[in-house]
């Protein structure tokens, strides 16, 4: 089923957007990881995986309308060089989709295309409690300082017993 070539381009435009925050988040949980905060590291990892799901899921809908997803082309990375910074970067490319999404599903149902419409508000909502997730961090770094907030997210060994 050919798609139209509007709403081709817009999905490949997300799955640009995808793709880039797959390798922001995988290589931010491994920054994470490395510095000794393995709870942060395996969220952010999860984030990771939830953002490859959807670049699949849109994947899957480009080729079903005829297209050719481009995986050739990524954004640049926004790698954070602390644990705040790296909160930030994320935020901005969870806004960026966002303003993405909300004016293509739009788009989408005027062009008739409802099951796009439906894949994107699905990805709209898991984008929007990630955005929630963000800000619910930055403002307990705010509320409690780095150093304490950081404190929180080190797995501690076990006590011998």
């Amino acid at each position: 089923m050919r798609g139209d070539d509007e709403v081709i381009a817009l999905l490949n435009e997300q799955l640009t957007s995808e793709l880039t925050a797959i390798n922001q988040y995988f290589l931010h949980a491994k920054m994470q990881a490395n510095w000794g905060f393995t709870k942060l590291a395996e969220h952010t990892r999860a984030e990771s995986m939830e953002e490859m799901h959807h670049a699949e899921w849109i994947t899957d809908r480009i080729l079903f309308l005829e297209g050719l997803p481009n995986f050739q082309r990524l954004l640049p990375l926004r790698l954070g060089q602390t644990v705040p910074e790296q909160f930030r970067n994320d935020r901005e490319i969870e806004v960026e989709v966002i303003d993405r999404l909300r004016p293509g599903i739009g788009m989408c149902r005027e062009k008739g295309d409802i099951t796009t419409a439906n894949l994107f508000e699905k990805i709209l909502a898991d984008e929007e409690h990630h955005i929630d997730y963000l800000d619910t961090q930055l403002d307990l770094l705010d509320k409690l300082g780095e150093q304490l907030y950081l404190s929180q997210l080190v797995e501690r060994p076990p006590t011998a017993g």
